[in-house]
């Protein structure tokens, strides 16, 4: 699947794959004029935002369910870093955005996640919602559609990569498509390192 690969380097300022570097703050290098914010809904209609996880890390990619490689890969690579990060990885929350609410409908959405882990969140919503979402992380996406092909059987070009977001809200990093979840899930926990849990006075 074609993808805007030219848009998400400008976006990572990335060089060779590598994921975008934290410093201490949690602010990402290279990845200026992303806003990470969302309004959108959960398989039970509930409305879910990015301040909705509080005291957690959320790792957020884009994609839709009838993507044929990229976002399969993305999910498996989600799935195994919740599986390296071990216990570290209740503090982590996993979520995939559609940018193809027509056909992933929440319920449609769910499924897809579940089969890669339970704990990967899908969200939906409106065309108009989804699309804020996405400029907000400034992604891009474009539907495909053949002239032979009828309305509903198309391809979505889409930006590729994975969006870790601080619990005080601030953007993380920025991992390029093709970072390999043995090196997101070390610079997870160095984020989580340099953002430790609130202690809770008794």
């Amino acid at each position: 699947m074609r993808t805007f690969l030219a848009a998400g380097a400008l976006l990572i300022g990335l060089a060779g794959g590598a994921a975008a570097e934290v410093n201490p703050f949690g602010l990402a290098r290279g990845a200026e004029g992303i806003v990470p914010r969302y309004l959108l809904v959960d398989a039970n209609g509930r409305s879910v935002t990015n301040e909705d996880f509080p005291g957690k890390f959320q790792l957020i990619t884009f994609g839709y369910t009838y993507c044929p490689d990229i976002c399969p890969t993305t999910l498996v690579d989600m799935a195994a870093v919740l599986e390296r990060l071990g216990e570290r990885a209740a503090r982590l929350q996993p979520i995939f955005i559609t940018v193809d609410p027509e056909r992933d409908t929440p319920q449609v959405l769910k499924t897809y996640t579940e089969f890669f882990h339970p704990r990967i969140l899908g969200l939906s919503g409106s065309p108009a919602l989804v699309r804020r979402a996405a400029d907000n992380f400034r992604v891009r996406y474009e539907k495909v559609n053949l002239p032979q092909d009828p309305p509903d059987r198309y391809a979505v070009d889409h930006s590729a990569g994975s969006y870790l977001v601080a619990p005080d809200g601030r953007l993380a990093k920025k991992f390029a498509y093709g970072t390999t979840a043995e090196i997101m899930a070390e610079q997870i926990g160095q984020a989580m390192g340099n953002n430790p849990r609130p202690e809770r006075n008794e």
